[in-house]
């Protein structure tokens, strides 16, 4: 293999590590903290709504779009780090 297929698949290798990593935790916030684990978060308050609650209407958007941005910072950060950045 040439040198510069290794390297895609290594940067492929990484960037799959990253959207595994990045969707793991949307899935808990969404799922887990939204669903599963609703009851025993309700117990807690924040902002005046029952955190269970509040994960299953708001924070799970909310992490969503964070997470949007720490891909795309670590995408640059993998880009660079390959030289297949754009600039």
């Amino acid at each position: 293999m040439s040198e510069h297929k290794l390297k895609m698949k290594a940067y492929w290798k990484k960037n799959l590590k990253t959207l595994l990593f990045l969707l793991a935790i949307w899935f808990l916030v969404s799922f887990g903290f939204g669903i599963i684990l609703v009851e025993p978060l309700n117990a807690i308050q924040f902002g005046g709504f029952k955190l269970g609650f509040w994960f299953a209407q708001q924070g799970s958007i909310y992490t969503f779009v964070v997470l949007i941005f720490v891909y795309v910072y670590r995408m640059n950060q993998l880009d660079k780090e390959f030289d297949v950045n754009e600039e």
